[in-house]
């Protein structure tokens, strides 16, 4: 990974950065910040000289926002749950996977939903899945405090609590929280309750993170002490040697999300180099790459095949022994009626 220094007092941080090697102007992709990193992609580079053109977005409404009002690329970036909305926009278009000499090895639960694949086609290509958790200082926060999703309502951590400027990290924290597990189906009185619990974590939060380089920042200050966090910030600051914990056993459970990528309709570059650039993502080293570098897992089960047991746990991808919520697809008024209530909660109302 290409990485830059950071200052933060009198500690170094070390964070993602963009790629040094020149950009293709032929190939744009729409992407987190962080997944620019070349080893992701590397047989591109080897193929082409350089990485792709890529732009960036900080969450997923952003991006589809930006696409919606005309922002050409040829491959974005969502999570699952966007899928839907990008299709019934007209977005996106499928992808021809006779193109994709992985795609047979890529785990079939990760295409198991009429969003994803059906008889017009695939529409989505699963790439890299992972937890959203508690990210914790263990030197300043007693494991005891982080067994609970209750640890963000604590008046103790008031002003020392971040959690991610995301509806759906945001409300998969808050349903977890009020015992819901399953949020494909969330009654009117339950989600009340989320909404209720997400208000009373509000006042404890001291900034909303926008991407996880920023939330490393946080907390390698000390100025946040207890997070909702995805595995990128807790596997830079642990490489860095903070001592940060990533708490996904907590008693109400953990999140789990998967993001790939989609086929821009009308993209304005080179079909063939987006083709080489999931090519290069499926293979054996970049899912050793994300695993090194995020902490995520790969959606090409046989790629993760080269990890034992051991490895997966350590990087926090081990089997849980406590409730999950999945962050599946959701009908398109129901995630809008989330966004609308978590900007009223980021208000203040």
């Amino acid at each position: 990974m290409t990485l830059r220094k950071t200052l933060l007092g009198t500690a170094t941080l070390t964070l993602f950065a963009l790629p040094t090697l020149a950009q293709d102007a032929d190939l744009m992709v729409f992407d987190w910040s962080g997944f620019e990193d070349p080893e992701l992609h590397q047989a591109y580079t080897e193929k082409y000289g350089s990485s792709p053109s890529f732009s960036f977005f900080a969450d997923d409404d952003e991006a589809f926002q930006k696409i919606a009002s005309g922002f050409k690329t040829d491959v974005a970036h969502p999570c699952s749950q966007m899928i839907g909305k990008y299709r019934d926009a007209g977005l996106i278009e499928p992808w021809d996977t006779s193109r994709i000499a992985e795609f047979g090895n890529l785990n079939p639960a990760f295409l198991n939903s009429s969003v994803f694949q059906d008889t017009s086609g695939t529409w989505f290509l699963p790439t890299d899945w992972a937890s959203t958790a508690i990210a914790w200082n263990t030197e300043k926060v007693p494991a005891a405090d982080v067994a609970s999703l209750n640890v963000f309502l604590d008046p103790k951590y008031a002003g020392r609590v971040s959690i991610a400027d995301n509806t759906d990290d945001a409300w998969a924290l808050a349903l977890l929280a009020t015992g819901v597990s399953d949020w494909t189906s969330v009654s009117d009185a339950q989600f009340a309750a989320a909404a209720e619990w997400m208000r009373k974590a509000h006042a404890n939060v001291r900034v909303y993170w926008q991407d996880p380089a920023e939330l490393a920042q946080l907390m390698a200050s000390g100025e946040v002490l207890v997070a909702w966090s995805w595995p990128d910030s807790v596997t830079q600051l642990q490489s860095d040697g903070y001592p940060i914990g990533f708490q996904r056993e907590a008693a109400e459970g953990s999140s789990a999300f998967l993001c790939g990528y989609i086929n821009i309709k009308d993209g304005p570059g080179s079909e063939d180099k987006a083709y080489d650039f999931m090519n290069a993502w499926y293979e054996d080293r970049s899912a050793a790459a994300l695993l090194n570098n995020f902490g995520y897992g790969h959606a090409n089960a046989k790629a993760m095949g080269q990890f034992d047991a051991a490895t997966l746990t350590g990087s926090g991808l081990g089997d849980l022994a406590v409730p999950v919520l999945n962050q599946l697809p959701i009908p398109g008024d129901v995630r809008g009626h989330m966004q609308e209530e978590f900007e009223k909660v980021k208000a203040g109302f």
